[in-house]
Order: C-alpha cells, then structure tokens, then sequence
C-alpha cells in the first residue's frame, strides 16, 4: 500500500477521505493547519501555516508515493476580501503549485488534485451534460483559480513525469454538510414554502462517500494517470423530484410553489440568496460516462440512500 500525503484532512471532504484510506490499508501523513480530527487514530502530522507559493513541503514529502491535495480556499459564500480573484490565486494556484513542483522534485509518484466542475461553468442546457472534453468557461474567482491550479500542477507533472489526476465534483453533499445544502434541509424541515421554476432543470450532486471512493481509487489505479475525471452521483434529478426525496428524508414534505424566474431571481438576490436561486433554476449536468468506463467504476452509493444518510445526521444533530 501507498505512503500518501493528504492536504485538507480536517475538511469535509479530507476527513471522510483520511478514514477510507487509512480502512484501505495505507499509511498517512496529514497535512494540516489545525489540530488532527480526533476521530482519526495515531498517524503522522505535518502542519504547516499558510497555504501559498513560499509554503515548504520539504519535510511533508520525504517518503511519500501519491499527493492527495484537498486543501485550497473553498468557494466563499459572503466574499470580503477586496481582491478576491487574488486571495484565491495566492492559496489554489500558488499554493498548488508550489506543493506539486515540490512534490515531483521529492520524486513523488502520483499527485491527486481535488477541482471543481465549476470550471467548465456555472450551468448547462437541459440534456446536454458538461463532458470531459467540454471546454472550461470559468465564471467566478473560485473557478478561475481552480482551473490555472490543475493547469499548474499538470505542468509540474508534465515536466517531471509525475503522474497526475484532476478529479472535478459538483456540489459535495453528505453527513455534517454545511452551506446552501444545509440551508436547504433547514428550510424544509421548518416547512417553509420553495419557490420553484418549471424550467426541466436538473442537477448533478455527488454525495462525498461517493467522491471518497473515486478518490480512493485514484491514488493506485493505473489508469487514472494524467487524466481529467468528471465525478457525481450519476443520477440527475429534476429539481422537484430532489426536494421530494430530501423531504422524505427529513420526514417533512417538501413545500413548493411555482414562481416565474424573474420574481424567484430577484428575491433571491435582495435576500443574499442569489446561489439558491441559481440551484432551483438552472442546470448544471455532469456526464461521468469516461469515468466509469476508463475506471471501471460507479458511484456505491445511490442518491436515495446518500439523501437518506445526510438528512438522518442532520435530524440527528438538531434535535440533539
């Protein structure tokens, strides 16, 4: 088995990941910038500051195979830098780059980036899924500095023969997650009425076990070597059909009225909501077809039973 380095162990995603490796037999060492998850048992910790172009990874990378980089500034929800387009390059690009180049200097076999499907774009006609040949359009600071850092460390790899792979997730939703998904179930489970647009719209998630397992399988699989790997749940939903499922889920119908976009847009933006609105509006399709076939795998976890396990964590904490 592997000795792997993962960045972003305390995250959402990264714990969840730092678990199915150390289940799959691999030794770790985790990259952090806060205490070890205490749910973890005993394994090596490097911690490190500040995530940019002069963080050293020297004494993170001595003995490592494979890179599993999650750590990055995520997508800000109320954005207050004043150059965000810049904060953004400084952690995903040069933060990226300097641990890839450092990472093929310390012969490390394989880097595993963790991306976005946002950086092919914020949305896509109804049938017709972004693809992996889709061509990126990038349309926000977030995406735009995920998009230069794959680019960034396919090039470290390219000069090196460092193997890499870019794996792009939608929307990552599962226990203990937080943002526009939380507030989602929490609006339900109060019974609050959803405004929804009848546009046929429909949305690829992808539920992290799922996002784990793919992960998991990319740090050994020959295959995966410098490739682009669209992911998700491989079932996409009309919007009315996922608030159907989630609200079973809670145990409290989902309540939905339809509402013409214009009025749904611009209420969602005087709210500060303008990102749900985007949700229950547009589509945003993900076909995983050359991930599956070139992996051999599919998604363990159906979106029924994923909705079923997040909403029972989120009952679960707000009732305890």
């Amino acid at each position: 088995m592997s000795m792997i380095l993962l960045t972003g162990a305390s995250g959402f995603i990264g714990r969840a990941l730092a678990a199915r490796l150390l289940a799959d037999g691999h030794r770790l060492r985790l990259a952090l910038r806060s205490p070890p998850p205490k749910d973890l048992p005993s394994v090596g910790v490097f911690h490190f500051t500040g995530l940019d172009g002069g963080t050293d990874w020297s004494g993170a990378l001595a003995g490592i195979e494979t890179v599993v980089h999650c750590a990055g500034r995520a997508h800000i929800m109320k954005e207050t830098a004043a150059d965000p387009l810049g904060e953004f390059r400084r952690c995903n690009v040069d933060g990226s780059a300097r641990l890839a180049g450092q990472a093929a200097r310390a012969d490390v076999r394989r880097f595993v980036f963790v991306s976005t499907a946002k950086v092919w774009g914020e949305q896509t006609p109804p049938g017709q899924p972004f693809t992996v040949d889709t061509v990126p359009a990038p349309a926000d600071p977030y995406a735009v500095s995920k998009l230069e850092a794959e680019r960034a460390v396919a090039a470290s790899g390219a000069d090196s023969g460092m193997e890499t792979v870019i794996v792009r997730p939608p929307l990552v939703y599962g226990p203990g997650v937080k943002a526009n998904f939380l507030r989602l179930m929490q609006w339900i489970a109060r019974g609050r009425p959803i405004p929804l647009v009848d546009t046929g719209s429909r949305r690829s998630l992808v539920a992290r076990d799922n996002l784990v397992d793919l992960l998991a399988r990319c740090v050994n699989h020959p295959l995966a070597a410098n490739q682009i790997l669209p992911v998700s749940d491989g079932e996409d939903l009309p919007m009315p059909a996922l608030l159907r499922q989630l609200g079973e889920a809670l145990g409290k119908p989902a309540r939905t009225i339809r509402a013409p976009a214009w009025l749904l847009k611009g209420g969602a933006r005087l709210l500060g909501r303008q990102a749900m609105a985007d949700r229950l509006c547009a589509s945003l399709q993900i076909d995983i077809g050359h991930t599956r076939r070139l992996l051999d795998w599919s998604p363990p976890l159906s979106i029924g039973e994923a909705l079923a396990q997040t909403a029972a964590d989120f009952l679960a904490h707000s009732q305890g």
